[in-house]
């Protein structure tokens, strides 16, 4: 199934989702796309609130996209890896049978799926600017992003009961 479609139906069940994801087998390749692509899409949301920082404060915006790329697409993923990491020792820790593998599945499909709401975040923020609306969106992001991951997690649970 195509990936925009998958999004889609991430909305409706994401533990399905990332249960189909985890019964085609493991391939980290996949994972790896997931989690690029989400930072990709994370640069491209930051794209319109930098032009407003450059715009009104005087700055370069070269140097803005340019320290946003560096942190976005190069150290990000490294972070997200580490988080994974982090969940799977802890789930061990907690008597779960988890791989690190289906941990990093269910975080970066987490992050890809709930990338939409990262751009309309980052339209707000080039739009509209600092304030209450940008916060909604950010906490609806965030509240989205959670709800995939738990579900993805809870996911990876039972595939290995």
């Amino acid at each position: 199934m195509p990936v925009t479609t998958d999004i889609v139906a991430s909305y409706r069940g994401p533990g399905r989702v990332v249960r189909r994801l985890l019964d085609m087998g493991p391939r980290e390749d996949r994972a790896l796309a997931f989690v690029m692509a989400f930072c990709v899409i994370g640069f491209i949301a930051q794209l319109p609130g930098l032009a407003r920082r450059a715009h009104l404060e005087g700055l370069d915006l070269n140097m803005l996209m340019g320290g946003a790329l560096l942190g976005s697409v190069f150290i990000l993923p490294l972070l997200f890896y580490v988080l994974a990491w982090g969940t799977h020792l802890i789930s061990r820790m907690f008597g779960g049978a988890t791989t690190s593998y289906q941990a990093r599945l269910a975080l970066f499909w987490a992050l890809l799926a709930s990338s939409p709401l990262v751009l309309l975040n980052g339209l707000v923020a080039g739009f509209i600017g600092p304030g209450p609306v940008q916060t909604l969106t950010g906490a609806l992001w965030v509240a989205v992003f959670v709800w995939f991951w738990f579900s993805g997690f809870s996911q990876t649970r039972r595939a290995r009961a």
